[in-house]
């Protein structure tokens, strides 16, 4: 499925998740994390714009702004501990990155497709979800309800693209997208339910792989 310079991209990219992991669990490499963890979209960033010049310039403009939103948010979650200013503002970035891969899956969408099994699936895991937040959401209600609103809508516009793109390019972007859910699952239930074990990694794992499948799916379609 990957070809040899995707494998390459993916060993240095699972490096650079693995020295953020250990900078963001170790007290005394703490400082090394505001490196590490903006480097893991970077690195995306720099192999996209590399290898992604054979897309046409909309895929290409919408996939850099969903990437440079994703940096713009991982920045400020760094900071979310001092302020919740900076947590919105997180959570704003990664609205907007997460509807810039809407808009880039739709421009493969089959119309053949049937997604109304998967929309309920979804529906149903974002009720339960919901059951176990809301009660520690308070002001931020309406902007979490819009933000899984919206995270849905991109996993059922990447289901869309089945039949449309290579099958490669298909999986790779549809299982980023669940991994992309179940990441930002995982952080609101650590964040407004309760501290979860390894969250921290278990959040950055499931994030990075999220954006990596992308990606690479994305470049693989034609």
């Amino acid at each position: 499925m990957l070809s040899k310079t995707e494998k390459s991209f993916s060993l240095i990219f699972l490096i650079i998740v693995i020295a953020e992991l250990i900078c963001d669990n170790i007290e005394t490499l703490t400082t090394f994390h505001y490196l590490t963890k903006p480097l893991i979209l970077i690195s995306l960033i720099f192999f996209f714009w590399k290898y992604g010049k054979h897309l046409d310039t909309k895929t290409k403009q919408l996939t850099y702004l969903a990437l440079i939103l994703s940096l713009f948010g991982d920045i400020l979650l760094m900071f979310a501990d001092a302020s919740t200013s900076f947590f919105i503002g997180g959570l704003v970035s990664f609205l907007l990155a997460h509807l810039m891969y809407v808009f880039t899956f739709l421009k493969k969408k089959n119309s053949s497709n049937n997604a109304v099994l998967l929309v309920v699936i979804l529906l149903i895991y974002a009720a339960g979800l919901f059951y176990f937040l809301k009660d520690g959401l308070g002001d931020l209600l309406v902007p979490v309800i819009v933000y899984m609103v919206v995270i849905l809508s991109m996993v059922i516009t990447a289901f869309l693209r089945k039949g449309s793109v290579p099958k490669s390019s298909f999986v790779l972007v549809f299982l980023g997208a669940l991994f992309f859910i179940t990441s930002d699952s995982l952080l609101a239930l650590n964040k407004f339910h309760k501290p979860l074990p390894f969250s921290g990694i278990s959040i950055m794992l499931t994030y990075s792989i999220a954006q990596l499948f992308i990606v690479l799916g994305i470049k693989k379609q034609q």
